[in-house]
C-alpha cells in the first residue's frame, strides 16, 4: 500500500483548521507537524491537533519525513515560508491569493521551479461539481461564443472580523480588502471560464470600516476573447448575499450562486433544476460556513500531483492571473482610467 504524503501546516489561524480537517480526512495524506508564530500558539496548536508543533521554520522544515507543507499565514507573508520550504525540498500548497503582488508571487514560482517542487494554490471552488459541469458545457461549446461573464461577491463582515486580526484589511498583510481576500475566489472562477483579461476599468472605496483596503469595489472587464464583464465585491453589504457567477454566450446562459447552478438556460435544452436556497453554503456572512470538503478535494489533487509528477490543477502561474486582475482594478481606481492587466 502506498504511504500517505506527510504534510505540515505553517500558520494556525482559522483557515488552518480547514486544512487540518481535510488532511486528516484524506487517506492519502497525513498531518505530521504544524508551525505557529509563537511558542504559546504552537503549544495551543499541538494540544488541539495532536501533532508536533514548532515556532521556528527551520526546526519545522526539518521534521522527520515531512514531504509537503500548506501555508496558512497572512496573504502578504506567503513568500518567505514558501521559499524556505522550496529550498528544503518540500512541495507547497498555499492559501489564496498566492501573494499580494506579482513580484513576490513570481519569486515563489521560481523558487519552486528551481528546487523541483510542486506549487499549488488553494482555490477550492474549482472542485465544486456544479462549477465543473458549467466549465464542461462551455468547453464543449454548449453556450456558443462567450459574450459576457460577471462575478458578484456582495458579502458582509462585521467590525469584529477586522478587529480580530492585525493583518486583515491592511496593505502589508492582506494586500487590500474585499477583492483580494474574499472576492478573488469568484474572480478565479470567472477567469477559468472566460479566459484571460485584456483590461479593466475599476473603482474601489473604503466606506464602513477603518481599514486600509477596500470594502467596496467594482470594475468593467474586457476579456481577450472580446467578451465583456463585471466584477463587483464588498464586505460592507449587509447582511451578505451568496456569491454569484454569471456566464452568457450566444446560445444561452448559466448562473451559479454559492457554487450551485440556479439558472441553466441553453437553446434546445430543458432548463436545469433550480437549487433550493437552504442547500447553498456560502461565506457571505460567515467565513467559516464553507466547510472543508472542497479543501479535501484540493488536497487530493495535490497528493496526486506529487505522486504522478504533474502540475496541480491550480499552480502558481494559474493563480497569478486572478491576482493580476485585482491589482489591475486597484491601479485603475488610483489612476482613474482603464489599465491593461499584466499577464
Amino acid at each position: 500500500m502506498t504511504q500517505p504524503v506527510k504534510f505540515g501546516i505553517i500558520g494556525t489561524g482559522a483557515i488552518a483548521g480547514q486544512h487540518a480537517a481535510a488532511i486528516k480526512e484524506l487517506p492519502e495524506a497525513e498531518l505530521v507537524a504544524v508551525c505557529s508564530s509563537s511558542p504559546e500558539r504552537a503549544n495551543q496548536a499541538e494540544e488541539k491537533l495532536g501533532v508536533k508543533a514548532y515556532s521556528n521554520w527551520e526546526d519545522f522544515l526539518a521534521h522527520p519525513g515531512m514531504e509537503a507543507v500548506s501555508i496558512c499565514t497572512a496573504s502578504g507573508h506567503h513568500m518567505e515560508p514558501a521559499i524556505k520550504a522550496a529550498h528544503a525540498g518540500k512541495h507547497i500548497l498555499v492559501e489564496k491569493p498566492v501573494e499580494i503582488n506579482l513580484e513576490r508571487a513570481e519569486m515563489m514560482i521560481k523558487a519552486c521551479e528551481d528546487n523541483g517542487v510542486k506549487l499549488g494554490v488553494v482555490f477550492q471552488n474549482r472542485f465544486n461539481k456544479d462549477f465543473i459541469r458549467l466549465k464542461e458545457a462551455v468547453s464543449q461549446g454548449e453556450l456558443g461564443k462567450l459574450l459576457m461573464g460577471n462575478a458578484y461577491i456582495k458579502w458582509f463582515r462585521d467590525k469584529d472580523y477586522y478587529a480580530s486580526s492585525q493583518w486583515k484589511g491592511t496593505f502589508k498583510g492582506d494586500g487590500g480588502g474585499a477583492l483580494i481576500n474574499q472576492g478573488i475566489h469568484t474572480i478565479d472562477l470567472l477567469l477559468d471560464i472566460m479566459g484571460d483579461v485584456e483590461a479593466v476599468y475599476g473603482q474601489v472605496k473604503t466606506t464602513l470600516y477603518d481599514i486600509e483596503g477596500e470594502d467596496l469595489g467594482t470594475s468593467v472587464v474586457n476579456f481577450k476573447n472580446g467578451a465583456l464583464g463585471n466584477i463587483t465585491g464588498g464586505t460592507a453589504l449587509y447582511p451578505g448575499y451568496p456569491e454569484r457567477l454569471e456566464i452568457f454566450g450566444t446560445e444561452g446562459s448559466v448562473i451559479l450562486e454559492a457554487g450551485k447552478i440556479v439558472e441553466w438556460n441553453i437553446r434546445g435544452q430543458e432548463p436545469g433544476q433550480k437549487v433550493q436556497k437552504d442547500q447553498q453554503k456560502s461565506g457571505s456572512a460567515d467565513p467559516m460556513a464553507i466547510g472543508h470538503q472542497l479543501h479535501l478535494a484540493q488536497f487530493k489533487d495535490m497528493v496526486e500531483a506529487i505522486r504522478n509528477d504533474r502540475s496541480p490543477l491550480v499552480d502558481g502561474t494559474t493563480a497569478k492571473k486572478a491576482l493580476a486582475v485585482v491589482l489591475g482594478i486597484y491601479q485603475s481606481s488610483g489612476e482613474g482610467q482603464q489599465v491593461k492587466v499584466q499577464s
